[in-house]
């Protein structure tokens, strides 16, 4: 029995380039940097003022009143992906069984500033005034749960959490569902919404972020030498998998296929990667392996290349592991050095990022690579979008914990 094949039937984002895939698109391959000045709280006397917010996103343009005050920003976050996701693969044309459809996304933090703001209620007032609501605002699990309340999607209905790794994590268990016929349509990807006072002040205090905040758009450059940390942002990036057979029968868009994800844990440090990327290189060796691909398959990578002193030199290292002499002619880029670091969320985009690539045979720069670094010295497609003739691509997410992900996806073939 040949093994089921999945493909990508939709797509949606909002993240702070983008509030929809068609504008995300166009703004990565112009370069443009959605990372300025903090605007939802006060910064003054912080030590990082800067941030990727999404701006403008009212969450009345998308919900009525009522369901928007019972949601944190990140459900709304991940439910405005979802919607434009869902809409793209016309999944709402059809009368399909929900039953086997199902939902599995995730955060790596989750609602945090209702747990602000209702921490803050219950030390300046009573424990009377916490909202009821506060704790299914809170979790992550809400996203998926709320997704499926929507469009009455019953099958397997779950969320992930994996830190830095989570969407990837989700990507991949959602195309498990898919090949081991639990469903034919998995729902999946991930939602961050922690752009907040304690969230900055955390990763902040652990030395993690870039505090470049007299240059704000400059302050996420991957791979450059100069690089000082990541930059918080928040989005979400949510798309829909689908059985190959079942997609064609419904003459369903398909934006690429997945061939295969790795998975693996570095055991070393609680932040740091494993200084000799083993574990990163672990997970880009199982997506090949686990799918129909060759290593001379792969034209692109999409990195994970979060601009952080540790993370790119080790992550440069293990791609140089798996591809050998190959490494330096594979062209890599990190759509964070544009969108910053979404966290839990940041493989949807990007696994969207990558899909767009392969769709249009073109691949978004690394801005903001300035000052070459010894250690950093592969083709990280410096600064502009480049035409590419490629078949196949991965896309790497890293998290807290030493949890690696990558994602293994090529062009569809009939």
């Amino acid at each position: 029995m040949s093994k089921k094949r999945v493909v990508v039937t939709g797509i949606g984002t909002i993240n702070p380039i983008g509030k929809n895939v068609s504008e995300f698109w166009e703004n990565v391959l112009n370069g443009k940097s959605g990372i300025d000045i903090i605007q939802a709280f006060d910064t003054e006397g912080l030590r990082v003022r800067i941030a990727g917010e999404v701006r403008d996103f009212d969450p009345l343009d998308y919900f009525e009143r009522k369901q928007a005050k019972r949601m944190d920003r990140v459900c709304q976050l991940g439910m405005v992906a979802a919607e434009e996701a869902v809409k793209s693969s016309h999944l709402e044309d059809h009368d399909l069984d929900p039953a086997r459809i199902g939902v599995v996304t995730g955060s790596g933090i989750g609602g945090i500033s209702t747990l602000e703001a209702q921490h803050e209620r219950l030390l300046k007032k009573r424990a009377r005034y916490v909202s009821p609501l506060f704790i299914p605002m809170m979790i992550p699990d809400m996203i998926p749960g709320r997704i499926s309340m929507r469009w009455n999607f019953t099958g397997p209905n779950y969320s992930v959490t994996s830190a830095c790794a989570t969407a990837s994590h989700a990507i991949g268990v959602a195309y498990n569902h898919i090949i081991t016929g639990d469903s034919d349509v998995v729902v999946t990807g991930g939602a961050e919404a922690s752009v907040t006072p304690l969230a900055l002040a955390g990763f902040t205090n652990m030395q993690a972020l870039s505090k470049r905040n007299d240059e704000p758009q400059k302050a996420s450059r991957p791979f450059d030498k100069e690089r000082d940390g990541f930059v918080m942002s928040e989005g979400a990036g949510i798309v829909i998998l689908e059985e190959l057979e079942h997609a064609k029968e419904r003459n369903a868009p398909i934006f690429g296929e997945i061939t295969g994800y790795g998975f693996s844990a570095d055991a070393h440090h609680i932040t740091a990667p494993h200084p000799d990327g083993a574990g990163a290189a672990q997970a880009m060796n199982l997506a090949i392996e686990n799918s129909s691909l060759k290593l001379e398959d792969i034209g692109y990578i999409n990195a994970h290349g979060t601009s952080t002193p540790a993370n790119d030199p080790i992550e440069t290292k293990a791609i140089k592991k798996v591809f050998g002499d190959r490494a330096k002619d594979i062209p890599i880029s990190s759509t964070k050095s544009m969108t910053g670091h979404i966290l839990g969320a940041t493989g949807g985009v990007e696994f969207i990022a990558l899909c767009k690539s392969l769709q249009e045979q073109i691949i978004p720069p690394t801005i903001n690579y300035e000052n070459p670094d010894p250690e950093c010295d592969l083709d990280y497609t410096p600064n502009e979008a480049r035409e590419l003739k490629f078949h196949a691509g991965i896309s790497n997410n890293f998290g807290f914990g030493g949890h690696n992900a990558t994602i293994a996806v090529k062009r569809y073939e009939k």
